[in-house]
């Protein structure tokens, strides 16, 4: 009974202070004002009144829809400050290192051990390439970028240096895709029918790629930008919610 009433009251928190955040879009002092000695802004007369009620009401279902993706951030924030407390003791050249030691592996295991059809071993060498210097480059917007440009550009390159080579290598190899591609399909019918649901992303990737082939590094490659700005949004959204 203890640990469901815990789990009630931090919800109510939770939620209290999405309500302070989107109260703090129109008006000062909305958000942890507990222990300052102004305390919260409180409207004063009628028409204020009115429109500070009407403001809160309608941020109410709205923050019914975004309380559920913050937790979700929350999930997602705590395997990026994992790969990003890595990266960070790594630096930008151990993580360029551990990117070419890692997918210049896979070129190797290409070259000699996996059987693959013609120009199989050029198409992962382009694709590690590629991902060894998306690597640098997510690190290193993340590093020298705020907020708006670690969303922006170091979510989506993170996006491509982790799923762009196996997935190249899998439209090369038969016993390669029998692991990718299963796994790699459920992985995009996920993100296109819950991740990228909105604003017609989904319906424009389905009409322009399939998962069939080739196309799979195309879908990768175009989802890699929007599911990065989608994740970060995310964790940006856990972060006003639940900072710690």
């Amino acid at each position: 009974m203890t640990g469901e009433q815990g789990i009630v009251s931090a919800i109510r928190f939770d939620l209290r202070r999405l309500h302070d955040t989107w109260m703090e879009l129109v008006y000062p002092r909305q958000r942890n004002t507990e222990n300052t000695v102004l305390g919260k802004w409180q409207p004063e007369g009628l028409v204020s009144t009115a429109g500070y009620r009407l403001w809160s009401a309608v941020g109410v279902p709205l923050i019914s829809l975004a309380y559920p993706l913050a937790l979700f951030g929350v999930i997602v924030r705590f395997q990026a400050r994992r790969l990003d407390s890595t990266a960070a003791r790594l630096g930008v050249i151990g993580t360029v290192l551990l990117a070419t030691l890692l997918w210049g592996g896979l070129t190797a295991l290409a070259r000699f051990k996996l059987n693959l059809a013609p120009g199989g071993v050029l198409a992962v060498g382009a694709a590690s390439a590629v991902a060894v210097v998306s690597a640098a480059l997510a690190v290193t917007f993340r590093s020298v970028g705020g907020r708006v440009t670690t969303v922006l550009l170091s979510y989506p390159f993170a996006m491509t240096a982790l799923f762009l080579p196996p997935v190249v290598a899998a439209l090369y190899s038969r016993d390669f895709a029998a692991v990718v591609f299963p796994r790699s399909d459920w992985l995009a019918r996920w993100l296109l029918d819950n991740v990228l649901d909105v604003a017609g992303i989904s319906r424009y990737l389905v009409r322009n790629f399939e998962r069939q082939g080739l196309a799979y590094a195309g879908m990768w490659f175009g989802i890699a930008v929007p599911v990065g700005w989608v994740l970060g949004v995310l964790v940006t959204l856990a972060d006003f919610v639940k900072p710690e």
